[in-house]
């Protein structure tokens, strides 16, 4: 049976760390002086009014925590933080409607990046800030975050980093889930500051370069300026996101190894870094070569725009330095493909993983020795160690499910009125959390002429994707809900 104590008591922890965020925008509103003072301050009293609440209803609880307790922690974690998130948007005047607020702040925490917003450009500082904010932390992920930075949330941490973690395969740097959430989170941090630092000397200013920081590492896409990235027109701030981009997609315990361990041939020598390196360096140089013959840009900049938007689709970060809609049109399905797949497993970004893709290509290859050999035992080997059954089940059900979602998105957002192209488009960008779609809602574009309906089937599937489809399923399964 589920300790509802138990999760009420961590949920409420969850709304008093949401509160705290608020309340440091509050702060950046005064400091400015800014017309957004008050819609901050009632976001965050309410904020901690429902964390006292439910620290209230889950007094005396049972320290005993389940699987089926950490699921249900993550999966109410992320809309508990959307729906207070979303009343700083409500409370001003730059989003109208509830569909819109949802939409924004679930994009944020999901670090999706897509915006309904025409008007960035004229916000307030503490508003981009939040938007920013949420994507920072929803990039390493709440609940994930939260152990990180605090003592200690419950005796089960064990259950919710196992329900937060992504992709097939999980590991521990060290033997307490604690420790090993604060060491990726320094991780994480290191790489801020790092990207913060770098793009302050490449021209942008404090408050642009900490946001676009936040952004870059959370793979979220969010910008302090309607253009995007384009605004700045700069490629030493571009080579500094591709670089940036490009970490953040890497499996975070690799770069912990790497950086802080010094074991440089444990990265390298990695499946799914090496399927990661050479997926983005294959499709950099085909979309290079075309935009050169095609679109007579010069080899660096043809390069440079190149290698921008493919691990930026790849990372799902979503930011754009060019109108890929002018591009070749055969070049883009290999941005939609890099979308789907998603950077790699551990790491901030969304999709399918690379990790997934390169599993099933070893799982197809020993299929198809087994017709020539049929006797033969062909066990499936990632980084030397043998995947046991149940991986490969969960692999191959994960796919399916995956896939049916994609479809089901697509076909809801047709029904929405969306076109072929826009729907495919708008559907993996939301699933996948990238941010950037196609045709009407491609690079140049905001996602606000979408119906509200669209908006909610797009917020829907951000947060499907954000969980990886089957934390959702599972909750919503009766068997989830039976006493044995």
């Amino acid at each position: 049976m589920l300790n509802f104590k138990l999760i009420s008591k961590i949920l409420g922890t969850l709304a008093f760390m949401e509160a705290a965020l608020l309340l440091i925008c509050t702060g950046m509103s005064f400091f400015y002086e800014e017309d957004d003072f008050w819609p901050f301050a009632y976001a965050s009293i309410i904020g901690f009014g429902i964390g006292i609440l439910l620290k209230f209803l889950g007094r005396k609880a049972r320290k005993e925590m389940g699987s089926r307790d950490g699921y249900m922690v993550v999966s109410l974690s992320w809309l508990l933080f959307c729906i207070v998130g979303m009343l700083p948007f409500l409370f001003t005047s730059h989003i109208q409607g509830v569909a819109n607020a949802f939409f924004e702040t679930m994009s944020g925490f999901t670090s999706t990046g897509a915006t309904i917003m025409d008007n960035i450009d004229t916000c307030p500082h503490a508003l981009l800030f939040w938007r920013s904010l949420t994507q920072w932390v929803g990039g390493l992920g709440i609940v994930l975050f939260t152990i990180a930075i605090l003592p200690g949330i419950g005796n089960g941490d064990v259950k919710l980093f196992a329900a937060q973690s992504s992709g097939p395969l999980q590991g521990k740097l060290q033997p307490r889930i604690a420790t090993t959430s604060k060491w990726i989170f320094l991780v994480y941090l290191l790489l801020t500051l790092a990207c913060t630092f770098s793009l302050r000397v490449a021209g942008m200013d404090l408050f642009d370069a900490v946001n676009h920081a936040f952004t870059c590492i959370g793979t979220g896409g969010f910008s302090t300026r309607q253009a995007g990235i384009m605004y700045y027109q700069s490629p030493m701030i571009e080579y500094v996101l591709i670089l940036f981009m490009f970490l953040a997609g890497v499996n975070y315990s690799l770069l912990y190894f790497f950086a802080l361990r010094g074991k440089f041939k444990r990265l390298v020598q990695d499946t799914e870094f090496k399927w990661y390196a050479i997926i983005f360096l294959s499709v950099s140089l085909i979309c290079t070569i075309v935009l050169h013959r095609d679109l007579g840009l010069e080899w660096g900049s043809a390069f440079r725009h190149a290698a921008f938007q493919a691990i930026s689709a790849y990372t799902s970060t979503g930011y754009c330095s060019h109108d890929y809609m002018t591009w070749t049109p055969w070049l883009l399905p290999f941005l939609f493909l890099l979308m789907w797949i998603g950077a790699c497993s551990g790491s901030s970004a969304g999709g399918f993983k690379t990790i997934r893709l390169a599993m099933l290509w070893k799982i197809g290859q020993n299929e198809i020795k087994k017709i020539l050999h049929p006797h033969a035992i062909l066990p499936l080997r990632i980084n030397g160690q043998v995947i046991g059954t149940s991986v490969k089940m969960n692999l191959m059900a994960f796919s399916l499910l995956f896939s049916l979602t994609f479809f089901a998105g697509f076909m809801a957002l047709s029904v929405c009125g969306l076109g072929f192209g826009e729907a495919a488009g708008c559907c993996i960008s939301s699933l996948s959390n990238v941010g950037c779609g196609f045709g009407d809602f491609g690079p140049v574009y905001s996602w606000n002429a979408m119906s509200d309906a669209a908006k909610w089937v797009c917020s829907a599937l951000m947060y499907i994707g954000r969980l990886e489809i089957m934390s959702v399923i599972l909750v919503v399964s009766p068997a989830f809900w039976r006493r044995q």
